[in-house]
């Protein structure tokens, strides 16, 4: 298997992979390519490269990107007579490299698998023929997955500006390591029952992280979910 590649910011690569002149020399005649850019870029690199694309081509976009952008980017891509696989990395890359679980969906979300498991042993579930769907999931996890450390890192750090950093820590560990579908069931229907009392809860925890000088971006948040739930109970 031959692989080459392209990147304007490296000019190094690892054993085996073969340093591209361009975008589109990277491409040429690949049978599968991946497209591993930011999110802000991903369109372009697609219309980029996208004459060199040809029929029986398929080409993954595995940029952490909105299901509209997916869904723009396979659009130029099937313009060229390729097929488009979005692919939504569902774990931490570090670590597990190409073997990362994935999500996929897309006109060649079934080829990029059968590709990607006749090259690496990496779990990949394949969803459907609709571009953006694997996104979706992705972001909708990103929701409970970055809100969850940003709630974290903000209780951290006032915390440790009220001096019980460690305590803090270890309330977190504790709550993590008990974790269970119980524990949801009782922060999803709990928040419902008792949002009128938990406003000025979070009211009060919002005014204390103020008084320590520390962000209450995610706290404030939560004021404003729990005075919506108050509202629709009382409805």
């Amino acid at each position: 298997m031959a692989v080459r590649a392209w990147d304007p910011l490296v000019g190094d690569a690892p054993d085996g992979v073969r340093i591209a002149t361009s975008a589109s020399d990277a491409v040429r005649g690949a049978e599968l390519v991946l497209s591993l850019n930011a999110a802000a870029v991903a369109l372009a690199a697609a219309q980029e490269v996208a004459s060199a694309l040809h029929a029986g081509v398929i080409y993954a976009d595995l940029n952490a990107a909105a299901p509209s952008l997916k869904v723009a980017v396979a659009a130029v891509v099937e313009a060229s007579g390729a097929q488009f696989a979005d692919v939504a990395l569902m774990g931490q890359v570090p670590g597990s490299g190409a073997r990362t679980p994935s999500l996929v969906s897309g006109s060649g979300a079934a080829g990029y698998a059968q590709a990607i498991a006749a090259a690496v042993a990496a779990p990949i579930e394949v969803l459907s023929a609709t571009a953006g769907e694997a996104a979706t999931r992705k972001l909708l996890r990103s929701v409970f997955m970055k809100g969850l450390a940003a709630i974290s890192i903000e209780a951290l750090a006032a915390a440790e500006a009220a001096e019980l950093g460690p305590w803090m820590h270890a309330e977190l560990v504790a709550a993590y390591e008990g974790a269970d579908r119980a524990l949801l069931s009782r922060l999803l229907d709990g928040s419902r029952i008792h949002a009128s009392r938990r406003v000025h809860e979070m009211e009060a925890a919002r005014e204390m992280l103020d008084a320590l000088g520390t962000p209450s971006r995610m706290t404030q948040g939560a004021v404003g979910w729990l005075e919506q739930l108050a509202v629709e109970g009382r409805g």
